[in-house]
């Protein structure tokens, strides 16, 4: 998002750490509701773009919202969607993605509070890395010939009983309103949001072998000087880095393997 949309984003997950920091607003709820309000707004064009009209004075922009939703989802989620449409959005699609992220955030807030939060972290990257490795389970996923519930039901087939419920219900959004978006793209950005839920950042560890307790652990307290804040790791064994370890964080990588070395040391000796 750019100028306007950018700080009304803002603004907006403001309001919703407003709301969810009273614990007796059901956050699992809100974050269904907010979802279907993305699905209202993604397929009603003409909706969003009067949310959205600069021209209309915001106040006109909230009462609309609230006699369309009202009735449909609780009033938490008609009042927060109210202050989402006062504010100033460069694009309608912009208000869309960001009922979206919010309807995400709420489910993460849900995970942080019965205390799951670190395991969807990790089941999100788990299963980004299946979904890597498989073409068959991303076109079955991603294709346009198999609607949403025939997604939805190989998603529990996959993920019920082996995931946390957040974890499924968070894949399950992204698939079934993928909106656009490729199933990689929007895993990785389910994962930055659960780590920025914690004002974590995102490690993604990939070494030869899996690391022990203590590797974890020293290599955690390394990056958190590193970057002046907690980070979480996610580990991916892969052989063919031969040893050591490589590290990615945002567009940072940390080469530490004996292949990277290798490959260095034959660039210099051609050189």
């Amino acid at each position: 998002m750019n100028g306007a949309s950018r700080e009304a984003l803002a603004t907006a997950r403001g309001s919703l750490t407003a709301l969810t920091d009273n614990t007796s607003v059901d956050a699992a709820q809100l974050a269904d509701e907010l979802s279907a309000v993305t699905a209202l707004l993604d397929r009603e064009v003409s909706l969003r773009r009067v949310l959205t009209d600069p021209s209309r004075a915001g106040e006109a922009k909230a009462e609309l919202a609230g006699r369309v939703l009202g009735g449909q989802v609780g009033g938490e989620t008609v009042d927060l969607v109210s202050g989402l449409v006062r504010l100033r959005w460069s694009s309608p699609r912009d208000l869309v993605d960001a009922v979206e992220e919010l309807a995400d955030s709420a489910d993460l807030v849900a995970a942080e509070r019965d205390g799951s939060l670190d395991d969807v972290e990790d089941e999100l990257f788990r299963f980004s890395r299946t979904v890597s490795a498989s073409p068959e389970l991303r076109s079955a996923l991603s294709s346009n010939k198999a609607g949403p519930a025939a997604k939805t039901q190989l998603l529990h087939t996959l993920l019920g009983g082996r995931a946390k419920p957040v974890t499924e219900r968070l894949v399950t959004r992204l698939v079934s309103q993928a909106r656009g978006r490729s199933l990689e793209g929007g895993l990785e950005a389910l994962s930055k949001l659960a780590a920025e839920r914690r004002s974590r950042s995102v490690a993604i560890v990939t070494s030869a072998v899996p690391l022990s307790d203590q590797q974890k652990q020293r290599l955690g307290a390394v990056l958190a000087r590193m970057y002046g804040r907690q980070v979480h790791l996610n580990l991916d064994v892969d052989p063919t880095v031969l040893g050591g370890i490589t590290v990615r964080i945002g567009d940072d990588v940390i080469n530490g393997s004996v292949a990277d070395r290798l490959d260095d040391a034959q660039r210099r000796m051609a050189g």
